[in-house]
């Protein structure tokens, strides 16, 4: 099968090194040329446009930063709708409004192509690997197609139903994440004005039931002092936007979202957009005049874990 990725961000370019590390014949396009050097190096080519590319390959992968990027690749002039044959997959694996991709799905339907929207949980450090989760929204045909590249790129591909469906829950996702990152930062705040030693406080919430996957890889590096997790103030705060509106669709009374809004957004406003997000700590550093830093914490997070096949959840079955 014939791949071609658009968009190769943090978690893009590795998703596209996956696939080329295992073996796919892969075209990638992004606005910066300079960022797909390394792929080309080894045997990836390129394409000039994404309509160049649309008319190649048997899947085209879109990984953007948002959904007025991914409706710019796929509907401008020389985009990918213009180019599409029929049978070619459409893979939107950008982080995205469920509305949109489904708008932009219909488009690839009436051209006669197949839509999944599948993006991935878990971090770059995972994305580098091929271990990274996938949610998966589509036609079960569809889905059973596209599993051979998702298995490429992840260990956990997960169905999760219909054209859309993959989007709601990663938006759901990235909201539990970002609400455990701000209740960590008060949490280990709260831990050393008490008096406790902090790698005695990340050592105990990591064996307790406050634990999380978060704990186990943010706090690190908010105790190095780094921050840097290859996400930013902007990304948490076009999740949280995603995550409001889809509640507000669905007549949820939020309590927890608009706080959490309001605190990234001082956040952007102090730090800058583009500063890493576990930096929110910051906020509660300067308001008690204490660094959260401990020693023997790593930098940036690794995922030691070899690469391994990746493999279907079935719910229930785990």
């Amino acid at each position: 099968m014939k791949i071609g990725f658009i968009g190769l961000g943090n978690v893009g370019s590795k998703l596209a090194g996956s696939l080329l590390r295992n073996g796919f014949d892969l075209t990638v396009r992004d606005l910066d040329r300079a960022s797909a050097e390394p792929l080309l190096n080894q045997g990836a080519r390129w394409a000039q446009s994404p309509g160049e590319m649309a008319a190649q390959v048997d899947m085209v992968i879109t990984c953007l930063p948002n959904p007025a990027a991914s409706a710019a690749v796929m509907e401008s002039e020389d985009g990918v709708l213009a180019a599409l044959a029929p049978g070619v997959i459409w893979a939107e694996m950008s982080t995205t409004d469920e509305q949109e991709v489904r708008r932009l799905g219909a488009a690839v339907v009436q051209r006669g192509g197949e839509p999944i929207d599948c993006p991935v949980s878990g971090g770059c450090h995972r994305a580098t690997t091929g271990n990274i989760s996938i949610f998966a929204g589509s036609q079960r045909t569809t889905f059973e197609r596209a599993l051979p590249v998702l298995a490429a790129m992840g260990r956990e591909i997960l169905h999760t139903g219909p054209l859309g469906s993959a989007s709601v829950l990663k938006v759901v996702t990235n909201y539990l994440a970002s609400v455990n990152l701000v209740a960590l930062g008060e949490a280990l705040m709260t831990a050393k004005r008490a008096g406790m030693n902090l790698n005695t406080a990340f050592e105990a919430i990591r064996i307790s039931s406050g634990n999380s996957f978060v704990h186990e890889t943010e706090s690190q590096v908010i105790l190095n002092g780094s921050r840097n997790i290859n996400f930013t103030m902007d990304l948490v705060l076009k999740d949280l936007g995603l995550f409001q509106s889809i509640a507000k669709r669905a007549n949820v009374p939020l309590e927890i979202s608009p706080l959490l809004l309001r605190i990234f957004e001082d956040g952007k406003t102090r730090y800058g957009a583009r500063e890493w997000s576990p930096n929110i700590v910051r906020r509660l550093e300067e308001a008690c005049a204490e660094q959260l830093l401990a020693p023997g914490f790593p930098a940036e997070i690794l995922d030691l874990v070899p690469e391994q096949p990746g493999r279907e959840v079935v719910p229930g079955q785990g």
